[in-house]
C-alpha cells in the first residue's frame, strides 16, 4: 500500500478513453467472487434498465472461465474486481479475457497486486464501509457502468449518478445516525440467533446476497441466505415463522412493488423483521431516475454498522475465520 492518494479519477477516465475508443463493445463482463461478485450485480442491472446496444451479463470468476462465452472478444469489456487483488479465479479471469482480445479493467485496494498486473486499465478504490464516498467499490464501479453508457450510447444519466454519488454521503450519515438506538437493538436481539435471512429486489438484490454469504456465513457463522423478493413466493417464504429473523430492504426504485409484496407477507408471520427503507433513509430526494442505482450502497454502508454492531455482542469480530486464508481449499 501507498500512502498518496489513489489515482482513482484518472484511472477511471483512461478505462472509459479505452471503452470509448474500441471499434465496438457489444457486451460487458462483470466478474468476481464473493463479495466482489456482489458487487457486479447491480451494474448489470444498470446495464439491462439502460444500455440499448449493450448487454451485461455478472458471472462468478469460474464460472465465466468455465462458461467460456462464445461472445467474448474484441468488442467485449470485462470489468473485474478483487479487493486483494489476490483472488486467483479473478486473477486469472483477467488474463483469459485479456487472451481473448477482451478489454480488460479491474478494481482492486491494492497497486501491484497480480490483479493489477493482469488488466490493461487498473482502478483503484478506497475502503472504509462504515463510511461512504464516490471514490469507494460500489460508486466507482457504477460510475464506469454508466461512463461506458454514455460513451458508447450517449446515455445522460451518468452526470446524474455523479450529483447522486456526491448527495450519498449526508444522507448516510444522517441515517447512521438516526439509527443508533435501533443498531443497538438489533445487535442484542439477534446476537445469540443461528439463522438470519435477508431479501430484497433490483440491485438491492446485491446487498442482501452480500451480506448473508459474506457478513453472516463468512464473517460471523451464522447460516442465512440471501432471497429475492421476487422469488420469496416460489420456496423461501415456507420457511417464515414467527421468530425466524429477516432483514428487508424496500426500495424506491421500479422493484419496490416486489419488495411490498414481500414485506406485507414476511411481516404478517414474522416477529423478527429488520426493514431498511430507502425512503425512511432520506434518498427520496435522489434523482427519481438514478435512485435505484445507488441505494443499495446506502443499504450496505448502513448495514455493515448493524452488523460491526452485531459482532461486538456477539464477541465475534468480522475478522475471525476458520478456514479462509488458513487452509488449501
Amino acid at each position: 500500500m501507498t500512502d498518496k492518494p489513489f489515482p482513482t479519477e484518472a484511472q477511471i477516465a483512461a478505462a472509459l478513453a479505452a471503452a470509448k475508443a474500441r471499434p465496438a463493445l457489444t457486451e460487458i463482463y462483470f466478474v468476481a467472487c464473493g463479495g466482489s461478485y456482489a458487487l457486479m450485480l447491480p451494474n448489470q442491472y444498470a446495464v439491462d434498465r439502460h444500455a440499448k446496444t449493450i448487454a451485461g451479463h455478472a458471472l462468478n470468476a469460474a464460472e465465466f472461465m468455465a462458461r467460456n462465452p462464445a461472445r467474448l472478444g474484441p468488442t467485449s469489456a470485462v470489468i473485474l474486481c478483487s479487493h486483494s487483488g489476490t483472488t486467483p479465479e479473478t486473477v486469472d479471469a483477467a488474463r483469459f479475457a485479456r487472451a481473448k482480445g477482451a478489454l480488460t479493467i479491474a478494481l482492486t485496494n491494492l497497486p501491484g497486486s497480480p490483479l493489477d498486473e493482469a488488466v490493461e486499465f487498473p482502478v483503484y478504490y478506497t475502503h472504509a464501509p462504515k463510511t461512504f464516498a464516490p471514490d469507494h467499490s460500489a460508486a466507482v464501479m457504477a460510475r464506469l457502468t454508466f461512463g461506458i453508457l454514455a460513451a458508447r450510447e450517449g446515455n445522460p444519466l451518468a452526470q446524474k449518478l455523479d450529483t447522486a454519488l456526491t448527495a450519498l454521503p449526508a444522507l448516510i450519515d444522517s441515517a447512521i445516525a438516526a439509527h443508533a438506538d435501533r443498531i443497538a437493538t438489533f445487535a442484542e436481539a439477534m446476537k445469540r440467533e443461528p439463522v438470519i435471512y435477508t431479501m430484497g429486489a433490483g440491485a438491492n438484490y446485491a446487498t442482501a446476497y452480500s451480506y448473508a454469504i459474506c457478513i453472516f456465513q463468512e464473517m460471523q457463522w451464522i447460516h442465512s441466505a440471501g432471497i429475492h423478493a421476487g422469488e420469496y413466493f416460489h420456496g423461501p417464504f415456507e420457511i417464515t415463522d414467527f421468530d425466524v429473523p429477516f432483514i428487508v430492504l424496500r426500495g424506491l426504485g421500479a422493484s419496490r412493488k416486489m419488495d411490498d409484496r414481500g414485506l406485507d407477507f414476511v411481516t404478517k408471520y414474522s416477529q423478527r423483521v429488520t426493514t431498511l427503507c430507502a425512503e425512511e433513509l432520506g434518498l427520496g430526494v435522489i434523482d427519481p431516475e438514478v435512485v435505484e442505482h445507488v441505494e443499495h450502497m446506502a443499504f450496505g454502508t448502513l448495514l455493515r454498522v448493524y452488523c460491526d454492531k452485531l459482532a461486538d455482542s456477539r464477541g465475534h469480530p468480522l475478522t475471525v475465520r476458520r478456514y479462509m486464508w488458513k487452509m488449501d481449499y
